[in-house]
């Protein structure tokens, strides 16, 4: 039986076969720097941590401090086409990852189309360099679709243990170390690796969001930061000695699929509001030189090109009736 033609257009471009506008998107030209010439793509799509206003204040500061291309792709109601984190299936822009020389991920419990998640995956088999914020070690959640060729992305999955998070990341989902909401977190860096260029100019990291429970690192990861609990939500609470430090941010070498080598630099913290911290801002400035093979700079410029009041973290607390272009810089 033949579809009438506008039954099949309809379903062509569902299945992601026209791209999408680019007002569905936020893109941010670049002013001169030593970035310059170098694509980066920020993924924001989380319920929780206000990823939709932590990465577009990042592509700001990567552009417009130094140099890199941004563009920042959100989870969008279809219906309207304003930015909302409580779609986990509509992110438009996704062979945008094609251009890019870095992408930077946060996503929590996204279940992408088959056509979209292929743009994410080629790219890390191709062995480009990926960040991670978060909730990225929870990235995908295809417990709708377990059909999907990428059904074993997903964070529980027993076959390929722990999906994407646990096998390229390092981790996957496990719980919260720190007492949610109620202890923050306290980065000590490892002076083991404290000349690593990500850590050039960094010392000072605190942030509001608890800490996570890390356990699957092996031994060849490397862990530049240990997140330390606090006993409160201020940067000079106590410590809570009686929880273990856990990696906070660590780098890992992956291969996907019989791929080429890639490298990851993972942070779990990374709420929006965790980037009121001057040096949280840098040690993500300074992961984009050094994943993009460029030298860091000695005192990266992390400074906000817009005025920058995040929304504390929490669900359904986000921004409504924002569309993804107004947030970008032309």
């Amino acid at each position: 039986m033949k579809l009438p033609l506008l039954s099949l257009l309809l379903a062509i471009g569902s299945a992601g076969a026209f791209p999408a506008a680019a007002a569905d998107w936020a893109s941010f030209a670049p002013k001169d720097g030593p970035g310059r010439g170098k694509h980066v793509v920020l993924l924001a799509g989380d319920e929780e941590y206000r990823s939709e206003e932590a990465l577009p204040m990042l592509a700001g500061i990567l552009s417009q401090r130094h140099g890199f291309r941004c563009t920042v792709l959100f989870s969008v109601n279809p219906a309207d086409g304003t930015i909302d984190p409580l779609n986990q299936t509509n992110v438009p822009g996704l062979h945008l990852i094609d251009t890019a020389d870095l992408v930077v991920c946060q996503f929590r419990f996204r279940e992408l189309p088959d056509a979209g998640m292929a743009h994410f995956v080629n790219h890390l088999r191709a062995g480009k360099p990926l960040i991670a914020l978060r909730t990225a070690t929870h990235a995908f959640a295809y417990e709708r679709n377990k059909q999907s060729p990428y059904a074993r992305w997903s964070w529980q999955n027993k076959e390929w243990p722990g999906g994407f998070g646990q096998q390229v990341l390092g981790e996957t989902w496990v719980s919260h170390h720190g007492d949610h909401g109620k202890e923050s977190t306290r980065g000590l860096l490892d002076g083991t690796h404290a000349q690593h260029p990500v850590l050039r100019g960094v010392r000072d990291l605190w942030g509001p969001t608890d800490v996570y429970s890390v356990i699957h690192l092996r031994p060849a990861d490397t862990v530049l930061v240990h997140g330390l609990v606090l006993r409160d939500m201020k940067p000079d609470s106590p410590p809570n000695w009686e929880k273990s430090l856990m990696p906070l941010v660590w780098i890992r070498d992956y291969v996907v699929d019989n791929g080429k080598p890639g490298r990851a630099l993972t942070s779990t913290l990374g709420a929006a509001i965790d980037f009121q911290s001057e040096d949280l801002r840098r040690l993500l400035v300074n992961a984009c030189y050094w994943l993009t093979g460029l030298d860091v700079p000695a005192r990266a410029d992390a400074t906000p090109v817009r005025e920058f009041k995040p929304g504390y973290f929490g669900f359904g607390k986000f921004t409504r009736n924002l569309k993804p272009a107004s947030l970008g810089i032309d």
